[in-house]
């Protein structure tokens, strides 16, 4: 297999972020050598969830074994996993805020159609449905672990408890039509044909539609991973890698900058 260097487009804080995590979980367990360092183990987990490049690709650029690349992986992915806020923590961070706005998506996933609960009718594709919380600027706070995609939005919402959590704290919560009767502090726009809206509730959904697309800018900061573009891992996984990644955006800053 031939090798070249290539770059990825994540900021040095992330590196130096993820490093310092390894090197604590590897004091803590006792680590006393391995094949890559942290600084590297960090860099191969963080080509893989950027760039989504396969184990056998990454091994070899790495100088290493497939295996051991799954292991480095999966290892750097549990760490980071385990830092993601939980939804009481990230309702509790934003209860002050004004609002905050929902958002469902689906994750494509590698599935046959035999895969029925992973089938989407509303998108005509496999996936996993994964609930995201933005704060009023359209930043990142929380996102949900993975649901089969054939749970409807409001389903997902409701298992995960997100409605009844900012309820209790009276957070206002702005939806889409997808949580038609979550009741509680949601709001989400009138529902029918445009031009049978009368003109309050026409100028309500415009209004309500320009809040919303805040929330497009928090699912904006998923899709850059190219990863979660297409995964094709097992389903069991989805729901850390969704964490690692959430983790890595809450604390490091410049995206996008080497």
């Amino acid at each position: 297999m031939l090798v070249y260097p290539s770059g990825i487009d994540v900021s040095s804080s992330a590196l130096r972020f993820l490093s310092a995590w390894l090197r604590a979980h590897r004091r803590q367990r006792g680590t006393r050598w391995r094949r890559l360092t942290t600084g590297r183990q960090a860099l191969l987990a963080l080509a893989h969830l950027r760039c989504g490049h396969t184990y056998a690709q990454l091994a070899a650029g790495f100088g290493v074994g497939a295996t051991i690349a799954y292991r480095y992986i999966a290892e750097a992915v549990e760490v980071l996993a385990a830092l993601a806020p939980d939804l009481a923590s990230a309702v509790k961070a934003v209860s002050r805020k004004a609002f905050v706005i929902l958002h469902g998506t689906l994750l494509a996933i590698d599935r046959i159609a035999a895969d029925r609960p992973f089938h989407s009718g509303k998108h005509k594709k496999h996936g996993v449905n994964v609930q995201v919380l933005a704060d009023p600027f359209g930043r990142l706070l929380w996102a949900s672990p993975a649901l089969p995609g054939a749970v409807h939005d409001i389903k997902a919402a409701r298992s995960h408890g997100i409605i009844d959590a900012l309820t209790n704290v009276g957070l206002a919560c702005w939806a889409d039509k997808s949580y038609q009767g979550a009741g509680g502090t949601v709001r989400v726009p009138f529902r029918g044909r445009w031009e049978r809206l009368s003109t309050g509730q026409q100028a309500a959904n415009i209004a309500h539609a320009r809040i919303r697309a805040l929330g497009e800018q928090a699912m904006a900061t998923l899709k850059p991973w190219r990863l979660l573009r297409k995964l094709r891992c097992s389903t069991n996984r989805i729901t850390r890698l969704v964490q690692a990644i959430l983790t890595l955006h809450l604390n490091c800053t410049n995206w996008g900058r080497p």
